[in-house]
């Protein structure tokens, strides 16, 4: 059986470090929630403000790092326990990108509904050079509302 449990952003950050499979952990949070199976930690979800400033209302968080061991369910479980969570504190939507090509059951499977594409693109700009550390492909935007 899955349960949630208590993490802070250092430990879910480590568990990002060592399980993600393309993304470092995220530079901050509003809030992270563990998914342990026998007291063993399987799975973390981190919250923060959304990535994109247009999107950044102050009524939307963004799911910025899910990640898992790969037990089935855990995915679904934790991006349903992260909204439950955002709307307990008021917020009225949540959002997260997926690479185009995962499939995005889990977010289904959580009652997220998919909107649009949106492209990879780079961080890095003329007046400000930066190495990009995420993939450069298509996502998927998804959201809870």
């Amino acid at each position: 059986m899955i349960e949630l449990v208590p993490i802070n952003f250092d430990e879910a950050s480590e568990f990002v470090r060592k399980f993600h499979r393309h993304h470092k952990p995220s530079v901050g949070h509003k809030y992270s929630i563990a998914a342990a199976i026998d007291g063993v930690i399987v799975g973390v979800v981190i919250v923060g403000r959304p990535v994109a400033r247009r999107l950044d209302n102050g009524f939307t968080l963004e799911v910025i790092r899910l990640c898992t061991t790969g037990q089935k369910n855990v995915c679904s479980f934790l991006y349903s326990a992260a909204w439950r969570v955002a709307r307990n504190l008021g917020y009225r939507r949540m959002i997260t990108y997926i690479l185009k090509s995962e499939p995005g059951t889990s977010l289904v499977a959580a009652g997220w509904k998919a909107l649009y594409e949106t492209p990879g693109k780079s961080w890095s700009v003329k007046s400000r050079p930066r190495v990009d550390k995420h993939p450069l492909q298509i996502k998927i935007l998804y959201e809870a509302q």
